[in-house]
């Protein structure tokens, strides 16, 4: 399997260098992939073979880096890490790609941007797919600000919130900028509201891992929607979920079901 990071491009929008990735097949149905908090279009898309596994079976696929994170522009004000600014960001990679309308897939923090997405600009989104959160969407998914002090602290020595260490440990992993991950995460976590769940009509699918203990459980987001279904990813954690085979066997089968109408 290649799992080799593809090569990068950059396009500007909102004054913000974004840069993305454009592979598989150019000539098939465009999946836009949204990578979660602290992760990247590599680390969320390439590395665990969702890269490889859409363009085998003859998707176009891109993906992103949102602000903040991998190879895109990182600014420090929180101002800057709205949901709607970077479903924006998405909207507008679409645009610059001269795509009118893809499928989109988001994981975690992509999941929110993708349900922003779908609400501003309903007419660009062919289907969804939300990895990693249900409907902690709506209801939150718990107390945050410990991951930005998390974040800022001088090293990981001095962090004691489980969460906070974990994605602590997770952006230095990734070497990723701190400051302008913990600006994201002071403002990227707007919840929807019911009402706005049930305007996503598309089709859709809702995949959580069954040991996530920050996503929230996906059925009680679908019940919510008009087209949605739900998948428990089973053994997998919120970190681990992302490149289970039974995710990708599901997400394959969904767009060929949808592909097949």
């Amino acid at each position: 399997m290649n799992l080799d990071a593809p090569a990068f491009s950059s396009f500007t929008h909102d004054g913000l260098e974004l840069a993305f990735f454009d592979e598989g097949d150019p000539a098939g149905d465009p999946v836009l992939l949204i990578h979660g908090f602290a992760s990247s279009a590599n680390v969320n898309w390439v590395f665990p073979g969702w890269l490889k596994t859409l363009g085998d079976a003859g998707y176009r696929v891109i993906a992103l880096d949102n602000r903040g994170h991998g190879k895109s522009a990182k600014p420090h004000d929180p101002a800057f890490y709205t949901p709607p600014l970077m479903a924006g960001d998405a909207a507008a990679l679409l645009d610059h790609l001269a795509i009118s309308e893809a499928h989109v897939f988001g994981y975690s923090m992509g999941a929110r941007i993708t349900a922003f997405m779908a609400l501003a600009h309903p007419h660009r989104v062919r289907s969804v797919v939300f990895g990693g959160l249900g409907i902690g969407m709506v209801t939150g998914v718990g107390d945050w600000d410990p991951i930005a002090d998390a974040l800022l602290a001088p090293s990981l020595d001095v962090v004691d919130h489980e969460r906070g260490r974990m994605f602590r440990a997770f952006a230095d992993q990734t070497k990723s900028d701190r400051q302008a991950l913990a600006a994201c995460i002071m403002t990227s976590r707007d919840l929807l509201t019911e009402a706005d769940m049930g305007r996503i009509d598309v089709p859709a699918l809702i995949g959580v891992g069954t040991k996530d203990d920050i996503a929230g459980a996906p059925q009680p987001l679908a019940d919510l929607m008009p087209n949605a279904r739900a998948l428990d990813i089973p053994g997998r954690d919120h970190m681990l979920a992302v490149g289970d085979k039974v995710f990708k066997r599901a997400v394959l089968d969904f767009y060929a079901e949808i592909d097949a109408r």
